[in-house]
């Protein structure tokens, strides 16, 4: 997930898409990416699913940009399904939550960068030199080279092993979470009970525990909540 030189970065970056609910900052940082930085393609998604969507159908971009609160999107779970399903792309966080452990855990589970969205022209322009040239760039004193060489955390982690359940199964995995067992689970879905078991086991043994409450521990590890600064 950390494995950079992988980040495909031939030539300049002149296709980009913008992940972002905010049409009138989508239209902001679309100008920016072709008046300032020389990008001639920007296209834009106002939902994570809408995103992979055009992804699935064929779009290859240059570079990604993802804005962390979006409507359909958990924290950083957004980032880690870009990375899993576009490993060669890099993609660029550009969020209003730009505090130091947030940006750590960014860059720490796949992301190449990170621009605090209300940055001027020279910051983007300046990120994405570094990400032409695949380097990582985040904010002066929010990342080091030796963040990248520490063990991944246990939020971190569970953020990891959550990202290869589908749709389906997360869905399953938040019911959980609230108690239900198996037959409410399939009352709740339309679903046949026999369905929710393999789907039980499909989890379980994607997360590498052997219970229902260890899965349930890999949920709460994963709370984004834990990422942001006490208060």
């Amino acid at each position: 997930m950390n494995d950079k030189p992988s980040i495909r970065v031939e030539g300049a970056l002149q296709n980009a898409l913008i992940i972002d609910d905010h049409p009138l900052f989508c239209d902001a940082l679309s100008m920016t990416l072709k008046a300032g930085l020389g990008i001639e393609r920007v296209q834009t998604a106002g939902a994570l699913e809408e995103a992979l969507t055009v992804l699935e159908d064929g779009l290859e971009p240059d570079v990604i940009l993802l804005d962390l609160n979006l409507p359909d999107v958990n924290g950083l779970d957004g980032l880690v399904r870009l990375v899993k399903i576009c490993p060669r792309t890099p993609v660029v966080i550009v969020s209003s939550m730009a505090e130091p452990r947030v940006v750590r855990s960014a860059i720490r589970v796949g992301a190449a960068g990170f621009v605090p969205k209300h940055s001027p022209r020279d910051v983007f322009r300046k990120a994405f030199e570094h990400i032409a040239n695949g380097e990582i760039y985040a904010p002066e004193g929010a990342y080091s080279e030796g963040d990248a060489n520490m063990p991944l955390s246990s939020g971190e982690e569970a953020l990891i092993r959550l990202s290869h359940l589908t749709k389906q199964q997360a869905r399953i995995l938040q019911l959980i979470c609230e108690g239900q067992m198996n037959k409410q689970i399939a009352y709740e879905l339309s679903i046949a009970e026999t369905t929710v078991k393999a789907h039980v086991t499909a989890i379980m043994r994607k997360l590498g525990v052997q219970s229902r409450t260890q899965a349930v521990l890999i949920a709460q590890e994963a709370n984004f909540n834990s990422l942001l600064p006490d208060t």
